[in-house]
């Protein structure tokens, strides 16, 4: 079944937001930042939706790198709705914590859930083996932005 492109929702987390900034000497670095600008050309075009939080608000917040967390606030201005924290995102945050996700990776996935995403992206392989792992908990497909991003174009998204 596919989804209506316009209606397609995408929650990034903050090492996806920041991928672009980081070191790209790194092939899979490079890889990646190339998938995180295209999906949000794809955002900021209209085609699709990016998310925004107040977790992820937060986390750009304390950033130490003054630089970077302006960059990282001009990509994430994009956002078009923003989630905002309540009770049952931090319920389902607690949930989520007691299966290993750490505090921020709980309230991210959580607050993506809340917001109806189809996908919650990140770079970070852990999050990723967690979610699969218990892939019958999470309510949100969790994916790398590459691997996601491939498999939206050859489904015609």
């Amino acid at each position: 079944m596919k989804i209506d492109l316009a209606a397609m929702k995408i929650y990034m987390d903050v090492c996806s937001l920041n991928r672009p900034f980081d070191s790209q000497d790194d092939e899979r670095v490079r890889i990646e930042a190339d998938a995180v600008l295209s999906i949000l050309r794809k955002c900021e075009d209209g085609r699709w939706t990016l998310l925004g939080s107040e977790i992820i608000e937060y986390e750009i917040s304390k950033s130490p790198d003054f630089e970077k967390r302006e960059k990282v606030e001009l990509l994430y201005s994009i956002s078009k709705d923003r989630i905002i924290m309540n009770e049952k995102i931090l319920e389902r945050a607690k949930e989520l914590e007691r299966i290993s996700f750490s505090g921020y990776d709980a309230l991210h996935i959580a607050s993506a859930e809340y917001g109806g995403a189809d996908v919650f992206l990140t770079t970070d392989d852990g999050i990723i083996r967690k979610a699969k792992k218990n892939i019958n908990i999470i309510r949100v497909k969790v994916e790398n932005p590459v691997i996601w991003f491939m498999e939206a174009i050859r489904d015609g998204y």
